[in-house]
């Protein structure tokens, strides 16, 4: 056996040593598949129809609120935060895709050296002559101008399994500004269906301080005539009085609306054009929900969950590499030489280098099984924020449905309610006047009549809330 056949030998024999070493008792990844199926619908007779698959323009016919959307999605801070995070993500992969290729760099450098005498390298420099009679100087100055290479090669996959992760989180965080769209879509929209339904509110206030300034002088005529008291004639006043204060209670409310609505909108407070008519002659739209499986397709929130469980998975297969051994080349080539002049002789200033190396853990390595486990825990975690991000999709959507059934009938109700008191206003006056009736009676019924009113208002707007809400929870808006 000659010593090249020798050395080629003991090479293999290191080699195959480094694999069985790195290779022995190394832990299992821990599996990680959903473990409950979605329901097949979500009440008996549901078809595939889904509102979620409308464009925003087409849910939203509303000119003012349409515009109101258009600046929100120029101007929101959160949103353009969410678009830097996607930048962010998409500098990651670029930094993946750049640890896959052989790394370039340029080195140059000047320094001197001085070496004892007596030792192997200074009594050869000292019987040395570059040229005849000119000795090699003592203090000797170097001078380096070299291009230096390395290049890992990804044997395992580890650096192809990050690029891979580092592209599905990318992935994750378009959907996460999906998410972010149809959030803020959806919030724009309940602002100012309640600004609305503040509006309308705010009308039937004044109507009802008009109709009790009304009542409050046929009061006061009556007490003039002894038919009445100064009792009624005070009661009435203070349902005048409170019905004022009512009016600026619902000022500030609307003020408090409009500016949150701003916060919205990125943008500082100014006149917001808005419909002005009654909000009951909005009719809110019909729902198909279609079935609980389109939510996989159609909610961002549960497919950024999804990419994020995929990249969990590929950072445990980095993790797990790192448990074999790395192969690494590097190599240099450039000019050397003690004086710059000699910079450009060759080949005696030339330089080259070529190495190959193999590194992998042999005895410690806790801190590699931690990071492992730490991925593997990580990977758990995700695939329960997934099977939670669904599960809260499927139950948002129920309840929605629910709430959207239970407001119309509750609706249908309050509306003939209201119809019942707006005439028992006229009744109980006509009443009063004939003194078939006190003032008690009056009072009660304008009072009931104003509630009921104002509650319409709101199951009006928690209607078509609700409608925008279950058009957010089927995953519309983002497209």
């Amino acid at each position: 056996m000659t010593i090249y056949q020798y050395k080629i030998g003991r090479s293999l024999l290191l080699l195959g040593f480094f694999l069985y070493a790195a290779g022995c008792k190394i832990p299992a990844i821990v599996q990680t598949t959903p473990h409950d199926a979605l329901p097949a619908v979500y009440q008996p007779g549901s078809d595939t129809t889904n509102l979620s698959v409308l464009p925003w323009r087409s849910f939203f016919t509303d000119r003012n609120l349409a515009d109101l959307i258009d600046t929100a999605l120029k101007n929101n801070q959160e949103l353009m935060i969410t678009l830097q995070e996607i930048e962010i993500a998409r500098n990651e992969i670029r930094s993946r895709k750049a640890a896959l290729l052989p790394s370039v760099g340029f080195r140059a450098g000047a320094g001197f050296e001085k070496v004892g005498r007596y030792t192997s390298q200074g009594a050869g420099d000292a019987s040395t002559e570059i040229t005849p009679g000119r000795p090699v100087p003592e203090v000797l100055p170097d001078y380096l101008v070299a291009l230096q290479a390395n290049w890992e090669i990804d044997i395992w996959k580890k650096l192809r399994n990050a690029k891979k992760a580092a592209l599905t989180r990318y992935l994750a965080t378009v959907e996460g500004r999906n998410f972010v769209l149809t959030n803020l879509i959806a919030e724009v929209a309940n602002t100012y269906y309640e600004l609305l339904a503040l509006d309308n509110q705010l009308v039937i206030v004044r109507q009802n301080i008009d109709l009790q300034k009304n009542a409050l002088e046929v009061i006061k005529v009556q007490k003039e005539a002894a038919r009445t008291t100064e009792l009624a004639v005070k009661k009435f006043e203070a349902e005048v009085l409170g019905s004022r204060s009512l009016e600026f209670d619902i000022l500030q409310q609307i003020k408090e609306t409009e500016n949150r609505l701003h916060l919205l909108l990125g943008r500082y407070p100014r006149e917001i054009p808005r419909a002005k008519g009654d909000l009951q002659d909005l009719v809110p739209q019909v729902v198909r929900a279609g079935i609980p499986s389109q939510l996989l397709a159609n909610r961002p929130d549960i497919k950024q969950a999804e990419l994020q469980l995929t990249a969990a998975r590929l950072d445990v297969k980095v993790a797990r590499a790192e448990f074999y051994p790395s192969f690494g080349i590097s190599g240099t080539l450039g000019f050397q030489a003690f004086n710059p002049s000699y910079l450009v002789h060759l080949p005696e200033s030339l330089l080259g280098s070529l190495v190959g190396d193999l590194a992998g853990p042999l005895i410690n390595r806790n801190a590699i099984r931690a990071e492992f486990n730490n991925a593997n825990a990580k990977q758990v975690q995700a695939l329960y924020q997934y099977e939670k991000t669904v599960l809260n999709a499927y139950l948002e959507v129920a309840t929605q449905l629910s709430r959207i059934d239970n407001l119309g009938r509750s609706y249908e109700l309050k509306a003939q309610q209201v119809a019942a008191l707006t005439r028992s206003i006229e009744v109980s006056n006509d009443l009063f006047k004939s003194a078939r009736a006190d003032y008690l009676e009056v009072l009660m019924t304008q009072r009931d009549a104003l509630e009921t009113k104002l509650e319409l208002v709101e199951t009006q707007k928690n209607r078509l809330n609700a409608v925008v809400n279950i058009y957010r929870q089927l995953g519309g808006g983002w497209r």
